[in-house]
Formats: structure tokens, C-alpha cells, sequence
């Protein structure tokens, strides 16, 4: 390619690049910086809430005496919606929810309770949407923007995904090999050496996190990839306004007893049945994925575990993206993918800013020339 056709292109990649990485600026940072800190969610959590953590002793009482406990804690309107037993001897966690005023659009309100295995009795209390992480995680997916925030991040990692690759275009020497373009002396002020070097190392993570993330948020776009078909936004949003019946036919107790013959292993989780799928889930541990015994409420007749189904690609985009169960070498990668970016947008702005400077005493001067008598 001629000399000046690359310098033509590179012109127009660059203003493409400056102008995603200025105008995105406020949404990139707040986004990365979240990302970051919840590769480590769990640990995260447990500095700040140590006791929802600790260890405490084997879940030895039924169901109906956690479910009991929890319902002595909570508002007179809530109601159980699942029990979850922790595999290493951690807190039983109760979770409730509380009808939606008619008329309400959303998700119910959700409390979580926290017990002690060994005994139920009562160790922490909150709204699930609570908390610092719990805050950080509806900062990242949604930018606490109800409706459309999830849409607005789909974007972002979109043309994050866009300014990855023009990065890449522009960091490529223009004259030389590609070794010279791994030179820390690529520029005179540290600040732009400081971008070119730390863009081009994160390129990878970075471009990976941007993909997966716009796939996170538009899972009916990328739907089409997929084996299974994935489920529309209404009908989401209808299985997160599903209420669990008031008075159940069977207790908890009762459907968990009918689901032992076709245990596969601990005891992992109780989900209740509700207005739309009058249904207790019971979910048992396997290996290559938990197996969950359905008894319908009205009949007491479990029925077999489905075997393990294949990881749907949706599900192995958002491993990749947060780092569940990929060790510690990628979850540093994804780290640093979302401290780099803060840093990144923070250079690219000074670049910017200083590059103004020259510019606007040129023009300055031309117009000076220009009304010069």
C-alpha cells in the first residue's frame, strides 16, 4: 500500500478512535474500573461482610426449620422464594420477595437471609440488591440506568470492541518492523508512550471483554449463534416477576423427601413453585453441571434429572468475561483489561487536550492574517 495511502487511512482510524475514546470516556471508566473489582467478587464480598462467609458447620436441620427461621425475620408481605445450602459449610441463604404493586413494571424486591447451618439461627439480613457489590454489579451491566442501561453498556462494549481494533491499526508503525512499535520511546511525552505501550498489551483482554460483554447484553442478537434458542426480554422479564405461591400443596420437606430417589449428590438448592410454574426445583450437585429434580406441587411425583446439557455458548462468553473457573492467569488478564482501559480513556483525553493547544494558535494566527488590514 502507497505511503500516503496509509497515511490517509491512519488519518481517518485516528479520528474514528479519538472521537469513541472521548465521547465514551464517562461510560468506559466507571464501567472498567467495576469490571475489575468484581473478577473477584466473592473475595470482595467476604472483606466486607465476613460473617456471610465464614464457616460454620454441615446443614444438618430439614428445609421447614431454615424456611421457619427466615419467615420470623422477614416482612409480613415477603414470602419464600428459595433456600441455597453452601457446599463448604458457609451460611444457609433464604431468599424472599414481595409482590409488585399493580401496575409495576421491574423486578420484585428481594431479601436475603443468611442462617447458621447448624442451627438456623438468624446471622444476617438484607435487601439483595444491597450491599457494595451487589451495587458495583448493577454499575457495570446496567450503569444503574433502569430500562435502557443494559442496552447503553451492549453499545459501549461495541464500539470498545471498534476502538480496540483501530488502536491496533494506529499503534502499527507506519515506517519500520513490528519490533520498533514495542519501543517504550515511541513518542516524546510519557503520557502518549504511556497509551501506545499499555493499548498494545491489552489489546487481546481487552477486545475479548469488549466482545463478550456486547454479547452479554444482547442475547437475543446473538441468539442466532446459539443451539438453544435464548429467551426473549418479555419473557425474562415475566420469569423475574414470578411470585411463589402463598400456600403450597406440599412443604418443603415433602419435595425434597420425593426428590431424594434421584439425588445426585449434596443437597444444593430448593426453588419454590409460583404463579407460573406451580413447581419445587430441586437442585442436587453433579459433576459437569448441578441436576435439578422437579416435583409439581400439586402431585408429589419427582421427576428424573435431565442429563448434563453441553454449555451453551452464551453461558461460555460471560465465563470468559467475568473469568468463573478460567484461574488466576486469565482472571489477571481480565484485571488488568479493566484497569487499562480507565487508564487509557485518562491519556487518551490529555493527548487529546494538549494537541488542542498547538491547533488553536494556528488557527488564532490565520485568522489574525486574515483580518489583518
Amino acid at each position: 500500500m502507497p505511503r500516503s495511502t496509509k497515511k490517509q487511512l491512519r488519518a481517518t482510524w485516528l479520528q474514528v478512535h479519538k472521537w469513541i475514546g472521548l465521547a465514551l470516556a464517562i461510560l468506559i471508566i466507571p464501567i472498567s474500573l467495576t469490571g475489575s473489582a468484581l473478577v473477584w467478587h466473592d473475595w470482595l464480598d467476604a472483606q466486607i461482610e465476613p460473617q456471610r462467609h465464614a464457616s460454620y458447620g454441615e446443614a444438618t436441620m430439614p428445609p421447614s426449620a431454615y424456611a421457619a427461621s427466615a419467615k420470623r425475620v422477614i416482612a409480613a408481605d415477603e414470602r419464600i422464594a428459595s433456600i441455597r445450602f453452601d457446599a463448604e459449610s458457609g451460611p444457609v441463604v433464604v431468599t424472599a420477595t414481595r409482590q409488585l404493586p399493580a401496575g409495576s413494571s421491574g423486578r420484585p424486591e428481594r431479601t436475603n437471609v443468611w442462617l447458621n447451618p447448624t442451627n438456623a439461627v438468624v446471622i444476617d439480613k438484607a435487601s439483595a440488591s444491597s450491599g457494595l457489590v451487589q451495587v458495583m454489579h448493577v454499575l457495570h451491566g446496567s450503569l444503574m440506568v433502569p430500562g435502557w442501561g443494559r442496552t447503553i453498556v451492549g453499545w459501549v462494549g461495541v464500539f470498545m470492541f471498534l476502538s480496540c481494533l483501530t488502536g491496533l491499526w494506529l499503534w502499527w508503525p507506519l515506517t519500520g518492523s513490528f519490533r520498533s512499535g514495542l519501543k517504550w520511546k515511541r513518542r516524546k511525552t510519557v503520557n502518549a508512550n504511556l497509551h501506545y505501550f499499555s493499548g498494545f498489551w491489552i489489546l487481546i483482554p481487552l477486545a475479548m471483554l469488549s466482545l463478550t460483554g456486547a454479547w452479554i447484553s444482547f442475547p437475543k442478537v446473538f441468539g442466532a449463534f446459539e443451539s438453544r434458542p435464548a429467551p426473549s426480554a418479555n419473557d425474562r422479564a415475566r420469569a423475574m416477576r414470578a411470585m411463589p405461591l402463598e400456600t403450597p400443596a406440599l412443604t418443603a420437606d415433602r419435595a425434597v423427601a420425593a426428590a431424594k430417589p434421584h439425588a445426585t449428590g449434596r443437597l444444593a438448592s430448593i426453588g419454590w413453585p409460583t404463579d407460573q410454574n406451580a413447581e419445587w426445583k430441586i437442585g442436587f450437585s453433579r459433576e459437569g453441571g448441578p441436576a435439578e429434580v422437579v416435583v409439581p406441587d400439586a402431585t408429589g411425583e419427582a421427576k428424573a434429572p435431565k442429563p448434563p446439557q453441553p454449555e451453551t455458548l452464551a453461558r461460555t462468553m460471560r465465563r470468559w468475561h467475568d473469568g468463573t473457573g478460567m484461574g488466576p492467569v486469565w482472571q489477571i488478564a481480565i484485571f488488568l483489561g479493566g484497569i487499562i482501559p480507565a487508564l487509557l480513556s485518562i491519556t487518551g483525553i490529555i493527548i487529546w487536550w494538549r494537541a488542542r493547544k498547538p491547533r488553536q494558535k494556528a488557527r488564532d494566527y490565520e485568522r489574525l492574517v486574515a483580518t489583518a488590514p
